[in-house]
């Protein structure tokens, strides 16, 4: 028995820290998944899950334990705010349930969607507002959930709670953030290069007016227009260099791209998406690469496309990372958009410095599909 106590404690343990993780700049979406996780563990149940719902009917973050990749895969999209899971965020109550499909709020389930019973699921709050819900469904024990696993999920549902609010003000705080890095960024632009690009122009002016009368001295001002642009694009590389995301720094490649594709699917009415599979370990210089060019794509395609859906994929096969930006978009001409402003040109450059190649398949009607490849 005191071995069972030790057990709850330490898992209790474990979601605290989780939430105070937030505070450290770690994932949200790790620190739920560490909450649902511990929720299953110490509820004995076989499934748990917490969804964040969106303004699209469907959910922001959905984590969940107990399925594996495959039935994912199989079972299909990211569930809807409809049946229980619909009723649970417009009610704001808890629900136990001895056989969840016998209730007059359940719906069904995708085909290979995995058969629940018992169930047991409460609102994450914050004051009246439902920022969530998490649920456990089959527990493995015999009786099924009970008054006190109901007030022990409650407990979970809080901590979930503070995390999301937690994140939330760190967002708002790094929107700030970001934007007194952009005034300063533009003050040393200013700075740095303004000058250099003043002086190029007043000695290019004099080269031209001395062509005729005096061409040793024209070609002497135009080496110093060589010299001037040589330091003024050195200064604006420098520049550029201190132009990383802070937010590779704190969440890494993979979960700074999520972040910018949900931001995506809230702000567009085509539908975003980001997929991600096994990453290799990548240095600074290739990270912000991937994420330029995952950028500029995606910048086209909520801009110029016109399209339904918008699929994001980041990977690695054969020692090189693979970005993948697809959309079912009206396409292109791509040998037409040349001077249409898309940024192909850029995108190539960046992967070509690093030995890598960016191709952009499109045709008329067919979509576009843009694929970065970099050695690892």
């Amino acid at each position: 028995m005191e071995s069972v106590g030790d057990d709850r404690d330490a898992v209790l343990h474990a979601v605290s820290s989780a939430v105070l993780a937030v505070t450290r700049h770690l994932s949200v979406r790790e620190v739920l998944q560490v909450i649902v996780r511990s929720a299953r563990r110490l509820l004995d149940a076989r499934y748990a899950a917490l969804g964040v719902p969106d303004d699209q009917g469907a959910f922001a973050e959905f984590v969940a334990e107990g399925i594996s990749d495959e039935q994912w895969d199989a079972i299909g999209p990211m569930p809807r705010q409809h049946g229980m899971l619909g009723a649970m965020l417009r009610e704001g109550a808890p629900v136990r349930l001895a056989d969840i499909r016998k209730d007059h709020r359940f719906e069904y389930w995708p085909r290979a969607h995995p058969v629940l019973k018992d169930f047991l699921g409460v609102p994450i709050l914050d004051g009246d507002a439902v920022l969530g819900i998490i649920f456990l469904s089959n527990k493995r024990s015999p009786g099924g959930f009970t008054e006190a696993d109901q007030d022990l999920l409650t407990m979970f549902a809080a901590h979930a709670a503070i995390a999301l609010t937690n994140a939330r003000l760190y967002e708002r705080g790094r929107e700030l953030a970001l934007v007194e890095e952009r005034t300063r960024m533009a003050r040393e632009l200013h700075d740095a290069v303004t000058q250099k690009l003043f002086s190029l122009r007043l000695t290019a002016q004099a080269a031209s007016s001395l062509v005729r009368r005096d061409p040793d001295r024209a070609l002497h001002e135009l080496e110093r227009v060589e010299r001037l642009a040589g330091e003024a694009l050195a200064e604006l590389r420098a520049v550029i260099v201190e132009l990383r995301p802070a937010e590779l720094d704190r969440h890494g490649l993979a979960e700074t791209l999520r972040k910018h594709v949900r931001l995506l699917d809230r702000l567009h009415p085509a539908s975003f998406t980001f997929e991600e599979r096994p990453v290799c370990e990548l240095d600074p210089a290739t990270e912000v690469a991937v994420l330029r060019v995952a950028q500029e794509a995606l910048h086209n395609a909520s801009r110029h496309a016109r399209a339904v859906g918008v699929a994001v994929r980041l990977g690695c096969e054969g020692g090189r990372v693979v970005l993948e930006v697809r959309d079912d978009g009206t396409g292109f001409d791509v040998a037409a958009a040349a001077g249409r402003g898309l940024g192909i040109a850029s995108m190539e450059d960046r992967a070509h410095a690093l030995g890598g190649s960016v191709l952009v398949s499109s045709a008329p009607g067919e979509g576009t599909l843009v694929r970065m490849e970099v050695p690892v």
